[in-house]
C-alpha cells in the first residue's frame, strides 16, 4: 500500500495542528514520527505556541528544524512518518520579505520541496494555513504571498491522497482517500 500524503488546511486556531497530530498517529501505527518544525523562536507569542506544540508531541518523536531546506529536512527524517507543521512558515522562509517573482519561487525551492514531500517513503501530513479566504491585503507583498500560498496549496492538493479543511475544530474532507 502506498504511503499517504495528507494536506490539512485551516485558519488560525481552527484545529489543524491537533488534527495533523491525530492523523499522523493513526498512520504511523506506533512508529516514532519525525516532526518537521518551521517556526522560529524570538517572538513571545510564537514562543508560547512552539512550547505548546512541543508539549503535545510524544517524547520519542524526532524534531527536525526545517529552515529553508525542506528536502534536507525530509531526507533527515529517513523513512519515518512525517508531520510538517507548517507549510506557511516554510514558504515565508523561502519567499523572504520581498517576493518579486512568484514563478521563480514556484519553479525553484517550492518545486524541490513538493518533490521531496511526494517522494518521501513514509506517510506525510502537511499542515498549512488557509490565508486566502479573507480580505484582499492592501500591501502588494502580502498579496503576492497570499497568491503564492494559494498556488502551492493547489499543487500539493493535486498530489495529495487526502485533503482536509479545518473549521471550528471540525474536519471538512475535500479529497477523501480512495
Amino acid at each position: 500500500m502506498a504511503q499517504p500524503l495528507v494536506l490539512v488546511l485551516g485558519g488560525t486556531r481552527s484545529g489543524k495542528s491537533t488534527y495533523g497530530l491525530t492523523r499522523i498517529r493513526e498512520l504511523a501505527g506506533g512508529r516514532p514520527v519525525a516532526y518537521l518544525a518551521t517556526a522560529w523562536s524570538g517572538d513571545p507569542e510564537l514562543d508560547d505556541r512552539i512550547d505548546r506544540h512541543r508539549r503535545e508531541r510524544p517524547g520519542d518523536w524526532t524534531t527536525i528544524e526545517v529552515d529553508a531546506d525542506l528536502p534536507a529536512a525530509l531526507a533527515a527524517a529517513g523513512e519515518s512518518p512525517v508531520l510538517l507543521d507548517g507549510l506557511t512558515l516554510w514558504l515565508a522562509a523561502i519567499a523572504g520579505d520581498d517576493l518579486a517573482d512568484i514563478d521563480a519561487v514556484l519553479g525553484g525551492p517550492v518545486a524541490e520541496g513538493l518533490e521531496a514531500i511526494t517522494r518521501h517513503p513514509g506517510p506525510v501530513i502537511v499542515v498549512s494555513d488557509e490565508i486566502g479566504l479573507g480580505m484582499v491585503p492592501m500591501d502588494p507583498g502580502a498579496r503576492a504571498f497570499r497568491d503564492l500560498q494559494g498556488l502551492v496549496h493547489q499543487r500539493l492538493a493535486a498530489a495529495a491522497d487526502e485533503v482536509h479543511l479545518m473549521v471550528a475544530g471540525l474536519p471538512l474532507t475535500l479529497k477523501p482517500r480512495s
